[in-house]
Formats: C-alpha cells, structure tokens, sequence
C-alpha cells in the first residue's frame, strides 16, 4: 500500500537542541498510528512538520503526494490538524469556526449538517453560540479535534486529543478516528497517555530524545506486560 505520510531523515533542530533527530516514517493510508514518548521526546515536533506548521532542519516530507517543505501550503490542504495547545479562536464561538474552515476549505453544500452532527457527538452543540475564551481545556480539546477532522482530510493529525478530556470526548475522538481511517485516512496521533494511544491506534512508534526506539503493533504495548517493556524502552 502506498504511503500517505513519508519522512526520511526527519531532522528538527532549534539551535543547539536537537528535537527530532533523522528519523524515518511511513505511514499508508487507512494505518491508525500512535507517536508515544515522554515529553520532550519530539512527537509534537515531529507532526508540526508533517502539519506543513514547522519545516524540518534537512530531511524530504511527503503528506498525500505533496512534498511539504517546498510546497507547505498543499500539505496544509490535505491534513486536518489538531495542536497540543492553543489552535482556537479566542472571541470566536465553535459555530463560527466551522463556518470560516468551511469557507477556507471551499467545504461545498452541506457542511451545516457535519458541523451540527460533530457538535452533538462531542458534546459541544448547547455552547456552540459561546466563545472559545470560556472554555474548560477538556472543551478546547474536543472543540480542536472537531475541527481537525471536519473536512475529512487525507491525514488527520491529533496532538495530545485526549488530555484533560472526559470520556465522552474520548470515545467521539476515538469514533472519529475509526471513521476517517475507514474512508481511507491516515490517522497520526501524538500522546504520553499510553493506554489510550492503544486503544486508539493499530501501530505505535516509541520515541526517546527525537529518535525511534521500537516500532510495533500497539497491542504489543497493552497490559501490564506492554506497560513495562514500553517503560524499559524510555529508560534503557
């Protein structure tokens, strides 16, 4: 299967401070693949360049056949992404950002049907005449990961979705994965929480101090026995 995502020889660095250093990755469409580490380990480095957000420091970068660091702005059209932090419209409601990234993504007719039934499902739909600015953080990281995958995109990018989020938004996000990757999406998510990074994905690349440790099936990482090779692997 060919790959929706490709790095090859990702480096990212930011003066003296290496935060990815030269790795590779493929990702094929419909691949569900968790990025997991400690913090600092360079995951959330790793999908601002794949976003199109941050060009990397030398490596080649593939998103949906578009090379993102001479061309970031195709990447961008082709990937929803949802950062660690920030990403909101402080003075603006979530109605109102549907309607600008429905107006940016040239989303034809029909979006307020989407909008409506994303709304409901991450329980946003009563506030979404509110501004972002009163939110709880639980509420902006459901209200970014909706964003992300409203347009359905060919990679869907999901930076820390589930910290400080209820289980309700959990299982919205973890549907929204489901459904993306089986119409063919690729699906990246980034998170220190390792259970839920299992849950929600097939594959998993551990990463320690900007480099790949171990790339394996997700499930090789559940359980007691996963929990502790996956903290032998941080720590060896």
């Amino acid at each position: 299967m060919s790959a929706v995502v490709e790095a090859r020889g990702l480096t990212v660095s930011f003066g003296p401070v290496v935060a990815v250093d030269g790795f590779d990755l493929t990702v094929p469409a419909r691949a569900t693949l968790a990025l997991v580490g400690r913090n600092g380990a360079g995951k959330s480095t790793t999908l601002k360049v794949l976003a199109g957000v941050l060009p990397p420091t030398t490596g080649s970068v593939s998103v949906a056949g578009v090379d993102a660091v001479r061309h970031p702005d195709e990447a961008r059209a082709r990937v929803g992404y949802c950062p660690d932090v920030g990403g909101l419209i402080p003075r603006a409601t979530p109605w109102e950002h549907l309607q600008l990234a429905a107006t940016l993504r040239s989303m034809g007719a029909g979006w307020e049907k989407r909008a409506e039934d994303l709304l409901d499902r991450f329980d946003l739909l009563g506030v979404s005449d509110r501004i972002t600015a009163g939110f709880s953080h639980g509420m902006g990281r459901r209200m970014s990961v909706l964003l992300a995958a409203f347009h359905e995109p060919e990679v869907l990018l999901l930076d820390e979705p589930f910290d400080g989020v209820d289980p309700l938004g959990v299982e919205a996000t973890m549907d929204v994965i489901r459904e993306l990757r089986a119409t063919g999406s690729a699906v990246l998510v980034s998170t220190h929480l390792l259970e839920l990074a299992v849950q929600a994905c097939e594959q998993a690349v551990v990463l320690r101090r900007g480099r790949v440790v171990a790339a394996a099936p997700a499930a090789e990482l559940a359980g007691a026995s996963g929990a502790a090779r996956y903290r032998s692997l941080l720590t060896s």
